[in-house]
Parts: structure tokens; C-alpha cells; sequence
């Protein structure tokens, strides 16, 4: 997915956080962001947001598409598409438009799909166990 275009959607960084650098706190930014060092609190960005196969986030993660080759601890909130590499190793909940899962990532957690991140999903269960009682 990000393969031809990561030049193109990470050139631009707005934000890098390098392998030696450790940050606390909310990060919050409107560019494209390159995460390859620790990272404890929140990260939000509505650019594009690539986390390094030496990264590790212990927050909540929200962006506009993501490249994930790292560790996340956390929910990960993605508007578009989410890709998960080989070594990715994600604990939490994700909500993405489309998701692209390597063989050999890991992904504890529950998964929600689709331009609504799954509440069409929600709202049918709803009405069919609405629906159920009423028989």
C-alpha cells in the first residue's frame, strides 16, 4: 500500500521523533509524522503517520493513514488506510478505513473496518437484538 507512494507521503515530514529521542506527553501535529523512538501519552496528526520497526508508543494513536513496523500499546484511530508490517506488534483496539495486516505482525486487540470504523456493524446487532426480544 504505502510501498510506491512512501516516498511521496513521508518526504514531507512535518515531524520526525529519532531512535534516540523518549517523549511524555500529548503529540499533537497537523503534518506527516516519522515515529522511531518512545513515545509515552497520545499521538495525533492528521497527516500521515509512519512508526519505525525500532518504535515504541505506549499511547493512543490517531491519524490520517498509518505505516506501523513497531510496537504500539494503545488504540489505534486510523480516517484511511492502515498498513502492518512484518515486525508490527500492535495491543489495542484499531479502527481503519482498510487495513493490510504482513504475515508475522502481531495484533492483540479488536479490529473495526470501514468508512464508518464499523458502527453500521453496531447499529445491526442493536436492531436485531431489539428485534429478538420482541418475538
Amino acid at each position: 500500500m504505502f510501498k510506491k507512494e512512501e516516498n511521496n507521503n513521508f518526504k514531507d515530514a512535518e515531524t520526525i521523533i529519532g531512535p534516540s529521542v523518549k517523549v511524555e506527553g500529548d503529540f499533537v501535529g497537523q503534518g506527516n509524522m516519522i515515529i522511531d523512538g518512545v513515545i509515552k501519552g497520545s499521538v495525533t496528526t492528521n497527516g500521515n503517520l509512519r512508526v519505525g520497526d525500532q518504535a515504541k508508543i505506549t499511547a493512543d494513536v490517531a491519524a490520517a493513514n498509518g505505516l506501523v513496523s513497531g510496537e504500539i500499546h494503545g488504540n489505534v484511530k486510523i480516517k484511511g488506510d492502515l498498513e502492518l508490517t512484518e515486525s508490527a506488534k500492535i495491543f489495542g483496539d484499531i479502527e481503519a478505513e482498510s487495513l493490510c495486516i504482513a504475515r508475522g505482525a502481531i495484533l492483540n486487540g479488536k479490529c473495526a473496518m470501514g468508512s464508518n470504523g464499523g458502527k453500521e456493524n453496531k447499529k445491526l446487532a442493536a436492531e436485531k437484538t431489539e428485534n429478538e426480544t420482541e418475538i
